[in-house]
């Protein structure tokens, strides 16, 4: 781990987060379960590893505060970015498979996590059933996540994958009471790009391009949806587009 990581105490109960983390209508006594649980919460700073891919599988993180990347190394030395988490999210379900992690999970700015060791949640998962279903809707969730990315490399435009991936961000953070039309993107044109298959300077010209036509206001990483519902457009008119090709 990390020597950077600081400890820290937590409690599920009084966490703002706990409804996006944790299954609904959990009762007092299942949540002094979840805090037997819960192994540690940690504090990471930015740039450090919370995992490297190929390490054991032991845990999932929810993470508390922060944003998150993962990332996988090819073969030829670059890193490809697989995925943006912020808090509320979980962090480590790639490992439940084959027992290891298949990426590795890097803090994009200083964050908080907590570890729940998977083999006490399969354990608990016996006395508040409510547990697994929430975690299979969370897999499922990562699921059409995935495919929704297949989708914008497969079919949409540079434009169309940018707006997809705003109103993306839109929407979560929306979800966690934050504005849903005003935020700092954490991650670097260069990592976005990554993500979602163009170069560094496409991702640039882009945003320039909605900042111009008044789509959207950029002021370095300060982004301002001006027009949400034009990017929802673009959207819906690229999904349809690409299941229609299907």
């Amino acid at each position: 781990m990390p020597h950077t990581s600081r400890r820290i105490k937590t409690q599920c109960a009084s966490c703002s987060l706990k409804e996006l983390c944790l299954p609904v209508g959990l009762q007092s006594v299942d949540f002094e379960k979840l805090d037997g649980v819960i192994k540690q919460s940690r504090r990471l700073r930015k740039g450090d590893y919370l995992y490297h891919s190929g390490e054991n599988f032991q845990s999932i993180y929810a993470i508390r505060t922060g944003f998150f990347k993962t990332l996988v190394s090819l073969s030829d030395g670059r890193d490809q970015v697989t995925g943006f988490f912020m808090s509320g999210e979980l962090l480590g379900m790639d490992g439940i498979d084959n027992h290891a992690y298949t990426n590795n999970a890097v803090a994009l700015e200083d964050s908080e996590v907590c570890e729940l060791p998977f083999n006490r949640l399969d354990e608990l998962a016996q006395f508040i059933p409510s547990l697994n279903l929430h975690f299979f809707r969370l897999m499922s969730r990562e699921i059409i996540r995935d495919q929704n990315v297949m989708m914008m490399l497969g079919n949409m435009n540079a434009e169309e994958r940018l707006s997809t991936f705003l109103i993306n961000l839109s929407q979560r953070l929306a979800a966690r009471g934050f504005a849903a039309n005003d935020f700092v993107l954490r991650m670097s044109r260069e990592e976005i790009g990554s993500y979602l298959g163009l170069k560094l300077e496409t991702v640039s010209r882009t945003l320039s391009r909605l900042h111009h036509d008044g789509i959207v206001s950029v002021e370095h990483k300060h982004i301002r949806i001006l027009q949400p519902q034009v990017l929802r457009q673009m959207r819906s008119q690229s999904l349809s587009k690409a299941c229609s090709e299907s």
